[in-house]
């Protein structure tokens, strides 16, 4: 008689775990739906679907009294594995298969009596829980040696690493980090050297922080085209036409003293001379993208273009990364520098500039890239929702400028009103990404909901 037999998980006593005999009769559904015939909690398996996958009797079989079983995935969310290897469709089950509802869920093994008797007689020193090198695909032998002997890559563990070292240890950002370390030595005493060196830093520290919380994988090279695209526009007469219309002939001159005109004033040209204004510049790239990648053949389409609201939200963000960098080294800082030259001299006046640097730079993830990436995922959202895409856009294309003004403005009102709305605004680019992750077409190859479902 063949079963099912959950393996054991420090969340759950021995006696707890599930034990299913398999049916002629009947097909055993795995899932969180109560109807299932094995019920997973919900509390405690969320990456297991409602109804995740179905263990029937084949229906052809090789030989009399020789049953046996298939496994079908009910196409869902986070993929069905045998022995480490995904499954797709359906496979027929040998003894010791190992199954895992997603990628590190709740895990079975497919048995039967006859077997574990001949086990028994055999070899009745082996542990029962402890699964066979053969059936784990992805498990090494040293992870498996005894714990009382000292190997080789317990000694140099680098040695035992592999891809490993790369993908889970963040040894690519390491890297960078030590060759902005070096080239910041190097640059000690040229301050717009180093300013440059360390803008680009924190700036490419805030935007992976993003792209880890995105999980989708975009070629580092159309983020950095995003980027380079952005800072072009600010430097061609594109910024001119812009400026034109919405400080001159639009109410958002912005030249004027806050103290002046009163704060709902101010807000309005906030809204109109750098909100609207520079929102959709800094969307100018994404639209680009989109519009290129329509007009590409897979693979590239989907590398290059946006076909969700992750890809706007990176592209988005990324603009946002080329904007603010022009604009805190190209303005603000040149301006303050000189400021406090003049009074405090230059040495004090380049102090003054790296400490207004820093925070610029480093909030940007409250500031210009929580609303670029915002506004991006509306326009990744348009794509997936087209007959919806001229409400989409304009929701997002508001409330990204709202942000933006209200960010602007209340700066000259209170710093407590400030720090909320940067809250906000963050708030606001944090809940865009979780919910593009659930509506994301490659929601199964997001290594960021992974990550998740792996802890």
């Amino acid at each position: 008689m063949a079963f099912l037999r959950q393996l054991s998980t420090k969340r759950l006593h021995e006696k707890n775990l599930i034990k299913k005999y398999l049916s002629e009769t009947e097909e055993v559904m795995l899932g969180r739906d109560p109807n299932c015939q094995i019920v997973l909690e919900t509390k405690m398996y969320k990456m297991v679907s409602r109804r995740h996958a179905l263990i029937r009797l084949h229906t052809e079989q090789t030989a009399i009294n020789c049953l046996r079983w298939e496994i079908c995935d009910l196409n869902s969310v986070n993929g069905t594995y045998i022995n480490g290897q995904r499954l797709q469709g359906s496979q027929i089950l040998q003894v010791g298969d190992r199954i895992s509802l997603g990628y590190n869920g709740p895990e079975f093994i497919f048995d039967n009596l006859s077997n574990q008797k001949s086990n028994s007689s055999v070899s009745p020193q082996v542990k029962p829980n402890r699964p066979p090198v053969s059936s784990v695909s992805n498990v090494k032998v040293e992870d498996i040696e005894d714990s009382g002997s000292i190997t080789l890559t317990q000694l140099f563990p680098i040695a035992s690493t592999g891809k490993e070292l790369a993908k889970k240890a963040y040894l690519y950002p390491g890297i960078i980090t030590v060759i902005f370390v070096v080239l910041m030595f190097l640059t000690v005493g040229n301050a717009g050297a180093f300013n440059l060196l360390l803008a680009a830093y924190i700036a490419g520290a805030a935007y992976y922080f993003v792209y880890q919380l995105c999980g989708k994988q975009k070629p580092w090279w159309i983020l950095f085209g995003a980027a380079l695209t952005t800072v072009l526009i600010l430097l061609s007469p594109i910024l001119t036409v812009f400026i034109g219309v919405f400080r001159v002939i639009l109410p958002g001159d912005v030249s004027v003293n806050p103290q002046e005109v009163g704060f709902f004033n101010f807000l309005i040209r906030m809204f109109f001379g750098a909100g609207l204004m520079e929102e959709l510049l800094k969307a100018l790239p994404v639209f680009l993208a989109l519009l290129i990648g329509r007009n590409l053949h897979s693979p590239w389409r989907n590398k290059i273009g946006v076909w969700e609201p992750l890809d706007g939200i990176l592209l988005g963000t990324a603009s946002a990364v080329g904007f603010t960098l022009l604009e805190t080294l190209g303005q603000y800082v040149p301006n303050i520098v000189d400021s406090a030259s003049l009074q405090l001299g230059v040495g004090a006046g380049e102090l003054v500039g790296l400490q207004l640097l820093i925070p610029r730079i480093l909030g940007s993830v409250a500031g210009h890239m929580a609303y670029s990436g915002y506004f991006g995922y509306f326009i990744g959202l348009s794509v997936l929702r087209p007959r919806s895409s001229w409400l989409i856009l304009g929701v997002g294309y508001f409330t990204a400028s709202i942000l933006h003004a209200l960010w602007n403005a209340s700066g000259v009102l209170n710093i407590f009103l400030l720090t909320f709305v940067g809250v906000v605004s963050y708030a606001f680019l944090g809940a865009a990404i979780l919910k593009a992750r659930v509506l994301s077409p490659t929601r199964n190859e997001n290594f960021a909901t992974q990550a998740i479902i792996n802890k």
